[in-house]
């Protein structure tokens, strides 16, 4: 069964050695990653489900976070800096701290969107960005 699974994952990742990007299949850690970015997009989902969130909303305002690739029309510093600015696990919960403290259910949906965006993000493999090339993230080379 288990094997199955690891079949349908052949998703490719890259290695990097000398500068050379080499192939290769998706590792055990690799496919955790990915895993554990599901499971958290799946409780930001849920939770934000339970508050009452509207569907529209989340679904509108769920690649607001990418809008900071916007960066690299600058140059790939400004650009990675800007995606991992807006892809910082940290600024949503923190946001989400702030809505839970003051009670405000606007801020708890916006926190719950931009965490459920991250964890998108992480479920498909990308994570944050190098300074010299945006295809170049720390979970692999997209």
């Amino acid at each position: 069964m288990c094997d199955r699974v690891l079949d349908r994952l052949k998703l490719q990742e890259e290695s990097h050695m000398n500068g050379q990007s080499k192939p290769r299949k998706l590792t055990l850690p690799g496919i955790l990653l990915r895993l554990e970015g599901a499971a958290m997009l799946l409780g930001a989902i849920a939770a934000y489900a339970y508050t009452q969130g509207n569907g529209w909303a989340f679904v509108l305002l769920l690649i607001v976070p990418d809008l900071a690739l916007l960066g690299y029309a600058v140059n790939p510093r400004v650009g990675s800096v800007a995606y991992d600015i807006a892809h910082f696990y940290a600024l949503p919960v923190i946001v989400l701290a702030v809505a839970i403290y003051g009670s405000n259910p606007t801020l708890l949906h916006v926190g719950l969107i931009w965490f459920a965006h991250i964890s998108m993000d992480r479920a498909l493999g990308l994570g944050l960005k190098y300074a010299t090339e945006a295809k170049e993230t720390h979970l692999q080379r997209v």
